[in-house]
C-alpha cells in the first residue's frame, strides 16, 4: 500500500501513467471518488485501489 492517505490528480496521472486531464474527467464523470479541498481535488489511496481493481479486466488469481 501506498505510504500517504491522499494523493493529487498529479500524483495519480503519474502513477498510472496517463495525462492529468485524464484524471479529472474520471473525477467530473464520477468513475473516480476524490475530496475537493479548495480548488483541487485529492484522491483517498483506497479510492484509487478501487478504480484500479474495478477496471481491471480479470480477477486476481487468488479469487479464480
Amino acid at each position: 500500500m501506498l505510504s500517504k492517505p491522499f494523493m493529487t490528480t498529479q500524483d495519480v496521472a503519474e502513477l498510472l501513467k496517463v495525462r492529468e486531464p485524464t484524471v479529472r474527467s474520471w473525477i467530473r464523470q464520477e468513475e473516480l471518488r476524490a475530496v475537493k479541498i479548495g480548488r483541487e481535488f485529492r484522491v483517498a489511496v483506497k479510492d484509487l485501489e478501487a478504480f484500479v481493481n474495478e477496471h481491471a479486466t480479470r480477477a486476481p488469481s487468488w479469487q479464480a
